[in-house]
């Protein structure tokens, strides 16, 4: 069965008759090994990609990063996939207390259940849990950014907590690796954006920053219209090019990690840019069209990140 949240916020969420209980119903896991079970279904039924990224992975470590994708899943859910506004940030603080109790309680909620084994586990801090938080509460009220360094403050909160617990999980988190980390995660959420600008604006939102617009002539009547003007494919050859910078200097956390980190950072790194190298190829026409990376591609790019890093 595919990932139905509306049933899942049901039977787990704030409003759900265990939750007034105050126990976590008949239904649900109960015991570590469940809750795990729980977070395994969470991340192979939502994220496509998850089933190779866990074959790259220690076999000790993908239970924990069932965990840490599951707390994310439901965190974005529940921003995207609820009626939003003040009800998705009456969640959001309901999450954020779960989340706590992972440090100071004891959990109800399968997913807390089984990352709390985690944290423990990697003496993981709660700001990059909390800082996912900010920024999907962030959605809620910011639809358009005015200035790059708005976003980018933006993505400080949505992305760069992610590459921080994964060096958490790898064990090889320091101030330099998460410096270099966090260049590649904005390089991603920035490629994601571009890919997305169709998307997000039929949604009311819209990444690419005033400024930006204003500096390449492309105004607001021409954004809300969807015009694919010379003026727009020039903005987005500079939010590409701005993106693959993220990603040359992310690359130099490669040397510095693990050999299985550094498979699956590599791996992570070509898939955005030949997400980048997908927009260049459409010729920069976001309106009419999604510039995807094939499954042929895709395969490619694991293929080469395995052996790249495993001879060297």
């Amino acid at each position: 069965m595919g990932w139905d949240f509306a049933r899942e916020l049901e039977r787990y969420g704030l409003a759900s008759e265990a939750y007034s209980r105050g126990h976590q119903g008949a239904n649900a896991p109960r015991s570590l090994w469940q809750a795990r079970a729980y977070c395994a279904r969470v991340a192979k039924t939502h994220y496509e990609n998850f089933s190779v990224v866990s074959l790259l992975l220690p076999r000790h470590l993908i239970r924990h990063f069932h965990a840490v994708y599951a707390y994310c899943r439901w965190s974005d859910d529940l921003a995207d996939e609820t009626a939003g506004g003040d009800a998705a940030l009456a969640l959001i603080d309901w999450w954020r207390a779960e989340l706590l109790t992972c440090y100071d309680g004891a959990p109800r909620h399968p997913v807390m259940l089984a990352l709390r084994e985690t944290i423990r586990r990697f003496d993981i801090p709660p700001q990059p849990f909390l800082d996912l938080l900010v920024a999907f509460a962030q959605d809620q009220r910011v639809k358009r950014y005015d200035t790059f360094d708005q976003l980018l403050g933006y993505c400080r909160n949505s992305a760069n907590p992610v590459g921080r617990l994964v060096l958490r999980l790898f064990e090889c988190h320091d101030a330099a690796r998460a410096a270099l980390s966090d260049e590649v995660c904005t390089g991603l959420q920035l490629a994601n954006f571009w890919q997305d600008v169709a998307r997000d604006l039929a949604i009311g939102r819209v990444y690419l920053p005033a400024e930006d617009r204003a500096r390449f002539g492309y105004s607001d009547e021409d954004l809300e219209a969807r015009r694919c003007t010379p003026q727009f494919r020039e903005l987005m050859r500079f939010q590409v090019d701005r993106a693959r910078g993220y990603f040359d200097r992310g690359a130099r956390l490669l040397p510095l990690l693990p050999r299985a980190a550094r498979i699956d950072v590599d791996l992570f790194i070509r898939g955005g840019r030949a997400i980048l190298s997908a927009i260049e190829r459409i010729d920069y026409d976001l309106w009419t069209q999604r510039p995807e990376v094939s499954k042929w591609a895709k395969a490619k790019l694991l293929l080469g990140a395995m052996v790249r890093n495993c001879t060297t």
